[in-house]
């Protein structure tokens, strides 16, 4: 694995950021796109754009046939059932609004229970606090541990009768712990409860199998997978897309319209309504090509190895404080230090190139747990490097300078 080739094939790694070799540790937040994906929007724009499932025209069978492939290598990638159980969103936040507005409409009631975790992004949470409004849902949270993760025992801790729903993350975008997620799955289906997964930060990092996790939904981030913005993935369940309601209505998701009512189109269809993001998905085709041709296996390891040493890098810089300390962690280093607020953090260090992001990273719900308003986070992509953790050290120690000196 040639980390300089493989970061070769990002244009932006060719630009100065304030005079400076860029730095990107903000991949948790967006990654950065190859060519091949900035390459294959603008071909289809240029080249082949048309509507997807509706002419018969050549353009448009052809823009179909790749939307189509796109779908099927999704299914590939993450080794679902059925290309049928795919489907494309504007994001992994639609798709699980998606999964929390049709379930809450057809199975919750007043007095229900969602389990989620304190490590939750907003994206999980929300969704389910409009069914609490809407509906008398009740929302349970299982407790992190000292180390910044969610055990098995503690989602059981929290599971009962009127347990509706259990929705985790698979991969904290904060602490970076990864969750037990086919352990968490198997003990909610014996007690016959479905399991949301938020695969933001899991799908960039995980070698996923969806057959083996057994989840029950799994919402997944295109940008934050080396793809383009704007397009996110559900992961569903053969027969819940079938049990559950359309989310929006319109043309594309339905087979016959009446005056006297409505049928719905075949799986996926029934939950694409109108026209989707034809070139984003097949761009993001080239992305999971890309990915594929590195290796899954091959990105964990490189990755393991750079959380490995950005952590004994950071403990031994005095007044440094990490923010968890998981067993099973992945590619995510938050942090503080002690005097210096972390947008001060992240605005020094943006001076010498360093991208991190600096808030409570949508998670503010772990912050107020853990006492803190805010953190630094450092988060890596395949195209990171121990010399890139080097520069943020260095413009950590650069930025305690600053401020011993006020």
């Amino acid at each position: 694995m040639n980390i300089d080739n493989i970061k070769k094939e990002f244009p932006i790694f060719d630009n100065k950021i304030q005079n400076n070799d860029l730095v990107y540790l903000d991949s948790a937040n967006s990654s950065q796109k190859p060519k091949v994906v900035v390459d294959r929007i603008y071909d289809f724009y240029t080249k082949e754009f048309s509507n997807v499932g509706r002419s018969v025209h050549y353009l448009a069978v052809a823009a179909t046939n790749m939307y189509e492939n796109t779908r099927v290598s999704v299914q590939k990638f993450i080794n679902a059932k059925d290309k049928d159980e795919i489907v494309f969103t504007k994001g992994a936040t639609e798709a699980i609004n998606l999964v929390a507005s049709t379930y809450g409409q057809k199975y919750l009631k007043s007095g229900d229970e969602v389990l989620l975790t304190e490590l939750e992004h907003h994206s999980n949470y929300v969704p389910w606090h409009y069914l609490r409004k809407s509906k008398g849902v009740k929302l349970e949270f299982a407790d992190i541990n000292d180390d910044g993760e969610v055990t098995l025992e503690s989602i059981e801790k929290k599971i009962t009768p009127k347990t509706k729903m259990i929705a985790i993350t698979h991969l904290s975008n904060v602490t970076g712990a990864v969750l037990p997620v086919k352990e968490i799955t198997k003990l909610a289906h014996s007690k016959n409860i479905p399991v949301l997964v938020d695969g933001c930060q899991g799908a960039p990092h995980l070698k996923l199998d969806m057959q083996e996790l057994d989840c029950d939904f799994y919402a997944i981030s295109c940008h934050k997978m080396y793809g383009p913005t704007g397009l996110g993935i559900l992961y569903a369940k053969k027969k819940w897309l079938e049990e559950l309601p359309p989310y929006q209505g319109g043309g594309g998701m339905i087979r016959e319209v009446k005056k006297e009512g409505i049928t719905y189109g075949d799986l996926p269809n029934k939950y694409e309504a109108g026209t989707m993001q034809t070139a984003q998905v097949i761009a993001f085709n080239e992305s999971i090509k890309f990915l594929n041709t590195i290796g899954m296996k091959n990105i964990m390891k490189h990755e393991k190895e750079l959380i490995n040493y950005g952590q004994e890098v950071l403990r031994k810089n005095n007044s440094v404080q990490l923010v968890g300390n998981p067993k099973d962690k992945g590619a995510v280093l938050s942090f503080t230090i002690d005097g210096i607020h972390p947008h001060d953090i992240a605005t020094i260090l943006d001076e010498d190139g360093v991208a991190i992001r600096a808030g409570h990273h949508c998670c503010q719900i772990l912050h107020d747990k853990l006492g803190l308003t805010a953190s630094a986070r450092a988060s890596l992509g395949v195209y990171n490097t121990k010399d890139d953790l080097d520069k943020l050290n260095l413009s950590i120690n650069k930025c305690k300078k600053i401020f011993q000196s006020k």
